[in-house]
């Protein structure tokens, strides 16, 4: 098991880490729309997911991968009315790679972020 961390994502905010990479495939701790400040850039749901995504970009690049090594994602929303701008937003990032997915309305997230995403990527470069 290997702990992945990177300065270019903001740190965990508790007893956990970026990322874990372990047998081939890196599990990404949820992120928010934080900036590696650790400040949110911006308090609307378009701009907290581009930043949750550019996040998840720095924390995979960690592990020597991108987006395109990513096999399921699930994304946490506190207003399901937010789903078709996330949706967008988030189609922009992945074009025609579509990893498998869940949407899960939930009451509130850390530091009352809006949207948070975690994924699942395979780390093929480490067992080629």
């Amino acid at each position: 098991m290997k702990y992945l961390s990177t300065e270019n994502a903001p740190k965990a905010i508790g007893p956990y880490s970026q990322a874990i990479e372990v047998n081939g495939m890196i599990y990404t701790s949820g992120q928010i729309g934080l900036t590696v400040e650790g400040l949110f850039g911006t308090l609307d749901v378009a701009g907290q997911t581009h930043q949750v995504i550019q996040n998840l970009i720095a924390v995979l690049d960690a592990g020597g991968i991108g987006l395109s090594d990513v096999v399921k994602t699930t994304i946490y929303l506190v207003n399901m009315e937010d789903f078709a701008t996330v949706n967008e937003i988030y189609a922009s990032y992945f074009g025609s790679h579509k990893p498998a997915r869940s949407t899960v309305a939930v009451k509130a997230l850390p530091k009352n972020a809006l949207v948070e995403i975690d994924c699942i990527a395979f780390a093929a470069r480490n067992y080629i």
